[in-house]
């Protein structure tokens, strides 16, 4: 028996796990007294509960889809996309104890106390709800995708329409072999881009599934919903408890089953070309080469302190230990399981070849194919379950950021019971609005670099917000308002104005490459009669097809069946890439790493520059205030939070108290001297960083 393509048992495994979470939700609603349990869980959880709550937030399941569907287009570079904050992880060493020292409730009070201004404190609010809602978004697409191949019709079941879908996406599959091994007749060449048209909208898929977005989006945030506003940050902390668990085991659950189904890590090897093994790059087409994850990288560590989750997290923290350990050890532990998911994607791409029609289905698809009856229960339960832990700790964050700052500013003097009823209505709220932005984006691979770039907004100027002094609030204004336009109202703008999105200038495509190679024959070259035998050297002759050079997700024909209809940008606008074109680059000649180095580059340079210039322009911030707020960041958070009010108004008193910690003692800068924890956990954290790396070389080249 079966239900919307699901066994019965694995039916049953979800509607337990669905039953287990509001259970969770109701258990601890009896401990949600008042706004300070409901958003920080009381300041009163420990290494566990921070393990869990940092390993939750950077770790869900959805991040094993995109790391998989880029590791299937990319080789083993697409897994940096996740990978890449392992450099970050000495950094939350310290920056975990600046969020707990601060005492703040949400990151917009840190604009207030640290310029003496609310209008930063409400545009943080405003714009990092909407960033959010972005974020939501992400986490709908990624779960519909991985969860739609797993429930699908049956063949017998299909209406013509389906089959006709099912038919032009097998005959795709045929002509893109072909067109990438060589040209196409006149004949031949038309209908692939008949076809190739509906491929790059995602209107080619070799299955029907009963999975349609708007349900599976109503119903997931609807449960997301009531075990929220039930149980608030710690309900969220025990789901992601549970969570860790399962994160654990779907990563590695495929693994075995997809080596069996291919033969081994000999097999793998034997399947797969050897580039895309490589860790820098999969071959010409790559987007990860050794500059681009640079530029990458860089963007990361400009921009990772922006997300409101940061303040969330580590102020709810017992102590800086707490805080510390949780956010290393979350870190790291996320990075093992990220190797896991690149693995699975090299199996995907050994067990379907290059033609899957959604790449973003890779994870879905891989656990139809190898799993059997309760595994599939197992995998939902795990994909589903993290959507719920990342939305459910989401959705506390941006109810805290609705009422604390924008409001109660307008409305003051409530009740506490009528804040919380606020913040607990704000839930659904922000949900709905995820699910409407879900439905008008449909990669999460453009999802995840949107959400990247995003962080900077705000990512650089809290972080010199910590560091300098002389920062001012008109700086951050202008550098705000500035990136905000840059990074996401114009790239979202462009696409929706026809006469840009179809203009001959902005459809612009790379150039159309065809390269030679040479490399060790896989066994699919062996059966197409190419080579003897399987690792003897071939030498192969590839199309890189073109891409779009300005827009995100593509451009296609308005009318897929016609031709001659004009051609339209699909997703995001790059805004960045277009800048650098008016500078007189010839920006066509570009490789896929190149247009996203170009990216990454400008987005992490830019609010720099803007800040310290404008910073250097503009009158100082009140010296008294920006010294309680110094002092206050240099203060070690004490045992219990009576001891650590004293010890806060200590510091007030003498507001010079710590001034011999400064690294630069008459300097504005605010780099302190480390202490013996802060030496070894930084060393320690480094050593882990070099472990995991050769860890992970090490099983990339394991049975080549």
């Amino acid at each position: 028996m079966t239900l919307f393509g699901l066994h019965w048992i694995d039916s049953l495994i979800l509607i337990a796990y669905v039953l287990a979470v509001l259970v969770i939700g109701k258990v601890h609603s009896g401990n949600v007294k008042g706004e300070n349990d409901f958003f920080l869980g009381g300041r009163s959880l420990g290494k566990w509960f921070q393990f869990f709550l940092s390993f939750g937030n950077m770790t869900d399941p959805g991040q094993a889809t995109t790391t998989a569907s880029s590791v299937y287009r990319q080789g083993a570079g697409g897994a940096w996309l996740a990978l890449i904050t392992l450099f970050l992880t000495p950094y939350y060493w310290f920056t975990n104890v600046w969020f707990r020292r601060v005492r703040l409730t949400t990151m917009a009070d840190l604009f207030q106390d640290r310029f003496g201004r609310r209008f930063l404190a409400t545009l943080y609010a405003v714009s990092t709800i909407l960033m959010a809602v972005v974020g939501i978004a992400g986490g709908n697409v990624v779960a519909l995708k991985t969860l739609q191949p797993m429930m699908v019709k049956p063949p017998s079941a299909y209406t013509a329409a389906d089959r006709e879908e099912v038919g032009n996406f097998q005959e795709f599959s045929v002509l893109r072999k072909e067109r990438l091994a060589a040209s196409l007749s006149p004949e031949k060449a038309a209908r692939y881009e008949v076809l190739k048209g509906f491929y790059d909208r995602g209107e080619l898929q070799p299955y029907v599934s009963y999975l349609s977005p708007v349900p599976f989006y109503l119903a997931s945030s609807v449960l997301v919903a009531v075990f929220v506003m039930l149980g608030g940050l710690k309900a969220s902390a025990v789901v992601d408890a549970v969570q860790a668990v399962l994160v654990i085991l779907i990563s590695l659950v495929l693994i075995p089953f997809g080596l069996a189904r291919i033969g081994g890590v000999a097999g793998l090897h034997a399947r797969v070309p050897e580039v895309m093994f490589n860790v820098f790059g999969g071959g010409n087409a790559s987007e990860y080469t050794w500059y681009s994850i640079a530029a990458l990288l860089l963007v990361q560590l400009v921009g990772i302190v922006g997300s409101q989750a940061s303040m969330t997290i580590a102020g709810s923290a017992k102590s800086e230990y707490a805080a510390r350990i949780g956010a290393v050890t979350g870190g790291f532990s996320k990075r093992f399981v990220t190797i896991a998911w690149c693995f699975c994607g090299l199996i995907a791409i050994a067990l379907f070849g290059p033609n899957l029609s959604d790449p973003d289905q890779t994870w879905g698809l891989l656990t139809r194919a190898l799993l059997p009856v309760g595994l599939i229960g197992l995998m939902i339960v795990g994909i589903l379950g993290g959507k719920l832990a990342l939305l459910g700790a989401g959705s506390v964050v941006l109810a805290g950021l609705v009422v604390k700052n924008l409001y109660e500013p307008l409305f003051p003097g409530k009740s506490e019971r009528h804040y919380m009823v606020i913040a607990r209505l704000t839930v659904p709220v922000m949900l709905a609005l995820g699910m409407g932005i879900g439905l008008y984006l449909n990669s999460v691979v453009a999802l995840l670099k949107f959400a990247i770039v995003l962080l900077v907004v705000w990512g650089v100027p809290i972080t010199l917000i910590f560091l300098w002094r002389r920062l001012t609030e008109t700086a951050v204004r202008v550098q705000v308002v500035a990136t905000l336009l840059f990074v996401a109202v114009i790239p979202w703008i462009v696409p929706a104005i026809p006469a840009l999105a179809r203009s001959a200038a902005l459809t612009a495509m790379t150039r159309e490459r065809t390269v030679t190679h040479t490399r060790r024959a896989t066994a699919d070259d062996v059966a197409a009669g190419q080579a003897a035998a399987v690792g003897e050297p071939v030498t192969r002759v590839q199309v890189i097809e073109p891409v779009s050079v300005y827009f995100e997700e593509g451009v296609v024909h308005t009318n897929p069946h016609d031709l001659s209809s004009p051609r339209t940008g699909v997703g995001l606008f790059r805004v960045e890439v277009y800048v650098l074109s008016l500078l007189g680059v010839d920006i066509t000649a570009f490789t896929p790493a190149g247009l996203m180095t170009t990216r990454y580059l400008v987005d992490a340079v830019l609010p720099v520059l803007i800040l310290i210039v404008v910073s250097l322009l503009t009158s100082p911030t009140d010296p008294v205030r920006v010294a309680r707020f110094y002092v206050r960041l240099k203060t070690p958070v004490s045992a219990t939070l009576e001891e650590d009010a004293v010890a806060v108004q200590q510091s007030y008193a003498n507001p010079a108290r710590y001034d011999d910690r400064k690294l630069f003692p008459k300097s504005n800068w605010e780099f302190t001297k480390w202490d013996r924890v802060d030496t070894l956990g930084f060393l320690g954290c480094c050593a882990l960083v070099g472990g995991i790396l050769l860890f992970f070389k090490a099983v990339l080249a394991f049975g080549a």
